[in-house]
């Protein structure tokens, strides 16, 4: 199967070109048709998989012809850095298409945006700063021929809702096609897409299982030994590209703290931190100046790096579906990939609900001449195994 198969423009072709794609994604296979024939839909995949591409060919495609200068095409996104990173799929797969595409946050002057939304044809945009804008009549929604709805059940569990309904409720009465991405499918998400589509067709992928290229195991350990024990397992890993995953904000930046201070080019993305230090973060994980990034899930929404050589959950994430989601940000582009999660004894049900989900109890491991000086109860699978650096 190739792009090929779709008709895109020329211009688009060559973006796809660009980027280095070679053949569609099975979320890219199943969806791209259905969006460029004008059907709504509702898009099941974790990040990774290449749903953003899914969206951004259609919109290219159908705002290629038309208009210019006018907003056709509006993208909503829960973080920063997923519009940054949406925005950057754009510029590469538009790079010939003459679109103007432009983002839409909080956290920075909103003047230039302001002059920028003058003149654009595509936005990604966060859901405060829309509201903003609309308050402030900087932005007209009454031509937006297509809506995206990217991170959907992020955008719920962030408290986004009702920001999303008032968002709607300022686009045109019928006549747009509306596009719905999430990696969950919970009675929520089903509801809000009961509420906002036109008959959806639904293309599912990956959402229920970790991708095969990813191996994953549990650590038991007291709530007092964590770190201790997060420090062991880096030792005993590769200092490639580390991904550490923690429940708050407020622990993601006093772990990235010790770990610096433990000798690790580390640093955290959190939702404190002003936007520059989130660029800053990101770039310096991306580019290998910091090899581990500790951050929150919110936080970490918007990576899309196809090189993270591990993920370790410091604290357990609050659902199975999160979990997957968490170590498939490992093992991407045919690449393999570890995962690690440290448990304790709160942990149990979780452990429980995520062997569920897969299908299977995910493999118990001790890391070795570690001193496991307060026991942890063990929970799930009863098996253990020593741990080795890959």
């Amino acid at each position: 199967m190739s792009f090929d198969q779709f008709a895109l423009n020329p211009r688009i072709a060559h973006g796809i070109a660009m980027a280095g794609y070679t053949s569609p994604t099975p979320i890219q296979a199943q969806a791209i048709s259905k969006i460029m024939n004008g059907a709504d839909l509702i898009g099941l995949a974790q990040t990774g998989t290449g749903k953003t591409a899914a969206f951004v060919l259609p919109i290219l495609h159908k705002l290629i012809t038309g208009p210019r200068g006018a907003l056709r095409a509006l993208i909503v996104a829960p973080t920063r850095e997923l519009v940054e990173q949406i925005h950057e799929v754009i510029q590469t797969l538009g790079a010939k298409t003459g679109l103007q595409s432009t983002m839409v946050f909080g956290g920075v002057n909103i003047q230039q945006q302001i002059k920028e939304l003058k003149t654009a044809d595509i936005v990604v945009a966060c859901p405060g700063r829309t509201l903003d804008h609309i308050g402030r009549k900087t932005i007209n929604l009454s031509r937006v021929e297509m809506l995206v709805l990217d991170e959907a059940d992020q955008m719920l569990d962030m408290g986004f809702l009702p920001d999303i309904r008032r968002i709607i409720t300022r686009l045109p009465k019928s006549g747009y096609q509306k596009l719905l991405f999430s990696a969950t499918m919970s009675t929520p998400i089903r509801k809000l897409a009961d509420a906002i589509l036109q008959n959806p067709l639904k293309v599912q992928v990956d959402t229920i299982a970790p991708a095969q290229t990813v191996s994953h195991a549990f650590y038991p350990v007291s709530q007092q030994l964590k770190t201790q024990l997060l420090l062991a397992l880096l030792k005993n890993t590769p200092r490639e590209t580390i991904l550490v995953f923690t429940r708050t904000k407020h622990r993601a930046r006093q772990l990235g703290e010790k770990l610096a201070k433990a000798g690790y080019l580390s640093t955290s993305l959190q939702g404190n931190l002003s936007q520059a230090r989130r660029r800053a973060a990101m770039s310096g994980f991306k580019s290998g100046k910091y090899q581990v990034l500790v951050a929150t899930d919110i936080a970490a929404r918007g990576i899309d790096i196809a090189d993270v050589s591990h993920v370790i959950n410091y604290d357990m994430p609050s659902t199975p579906e999160a979990y997957i989601h968490r170590i498939g940000r490992t093992g991407r582009a045919e690449r393999s990939g570890t995962a690690f999660t440290l448990i304790t004894s709160e942990d149990k049900q979780m452990v429980t609900a995520i062997n569920r989900t897969i299908g299977n109890p995910v493999q118990q491991c001790t890391v070795e001449g570690f001193n496991y000086r307060i026991p942890a109860p063990a929970a799930g699978s009863k098996k253990n195994i020593r741990h080795h650096a890959r």
